[in-house]
């Protein structure tokens, strides 16, 4: 007697999600405000994952990035798959940049601002600023904020959002508390 071929047998089996949406489900996530209208316990979540591929590509392995953040491996291989890439021998590595979005703070004239970053590197620029920033708050030292002189961050929506490097807006910024900085990754709104 011949055997059902195994195309058959799952169809009558238990309905079986698509591969195609959870790979999608990264790619969906583009702007700011799909990063608002989500539940706040998933935007810790989609922070929390982009904070785990960080990791990763310092060197960490997936499974201690993720357990450092709460997260299984399973769920950050999910949401952040286009940023990650299996080696030869099995591990899960981060690729050299990504495009998921990340939603981060900035201080602009009038406080601070979240935007949407779809770049790991502008994300990196971003981090790399606020180590300045907090220097010269901390200790007076100007000289690491010359560097930024004239940049800008490219947000989800393609504007360029210029990096405030001025040590009087700066002090103006800080008296005002405005530079009490917490986290780089977005607060809920």
């Amino acid at each position: 007697m011949k055997r059902p071929s195994r195309r058959k047998q799952r169809k009558t089996g238990k309905q079986r999600r698509s591969a195609g949406s959870d790979r999608n489900k990264s790619a969906r996530l583009r702007t700011v405000e799909e990063f608002f209208a989500m539940s706040e316990q998933d935007r810790d979540l989609w922070n929390n994952v982009g904070q785990a591929v960080t990791e990763v590509r310092t060197g960490v392995s997936l499974r201690q990035a993720a357990r450092k953040f709460g997260l299984d491996p399973r769920t950050v291989r999910r949401l952040a798959q286009p940023a990650l890439r299996k080696l030869r021998n099995g591990r899960w590595a981060a690729k050299a940049h990504d495009r998921l979005l990340r939603v981060l703070v900035i201080p602009t004239r009038k406080g601070l601002s979240e935007i949407g970053v779809l770049d790991s590197r502008q994300a990196s620029l971003l981090g790399k600023y606020w180590t300045a920033v907090e220097r010269y708050r901390d200790t007076g030292d100007a000289s690491a904020l010359r560097e930024f002189r004239g940049k800008y961050i490219v947000d989800a929506g393609k504007k360029r959002v210029p990096l405030l490097t001025n040590p009087r807006e700066l002090d103006r910024l800080g008296s005002a508390g405005v530079l009490s900085f917490e986290s780089l990754y977005a607060r809920a709104a």
